[in-house]
């Protein structure tokens, strides 16, 4: 089995992730744009972040968050199912994770903010995930 170190990271999946950074989609955009780049939460997030076998949309190692942008197409039956298969190993990992649809993160930015700082504030305490694992 594959081992990982940094928070999980995953070398191999770095082409891809660099790929989707640049293709991001409405949403992860504005995301990024308004709350998460710059530390202008307090905190560092990454983009495309590749953790085990997945890459997520944001990470933050400071407080040991994932946060995902949901589309259309996780509202299917088998996303459904991969969502919660991956959200499972991830947590199992260390992580905590926030979900926000494409629709939360365009009309209601204010409260997605409210949940990521709310988050923040009650988790900056927290120490990192164990590095290394499968």
């Amino acid at each position: 089995m594959k081992k990982y170190t940094n928070n999980n990271y995953n070398k191999s999946l770095k082409n891809l992730a660099s790929k989707n950074r640049k293709n991001g989609t409405k949403a992860e955009i504005k995301i990024w744009n308004d709350l998460l780049k710059e530390k202008r939460l307090g905190v560092k997030f990454l983009r495309q972040r590749p953790i085990d076998k997945y890459i997520v949309d944001f990470f933050s190692k400071e407080v040991n968050l994932i946060i995902e942008i949901d589309g259309y197409s996780h509202t299917l039956d088998e996303i459904k199912e991969n969502d919660k298969i991956r959200e499972e190993k991830l947590i199992s990992l260390g992580f905590s994770i926030l979900r926000f649809s494409d629709k939360e993160v365009l009309d209601e930015i204010d409260n997605v903010e409210r949940r990521v700082v709310q988050f923040i504030d009650e988790n900056s305490h927290l120490p990192s995930p164990p590095q290394g694992g499968n």
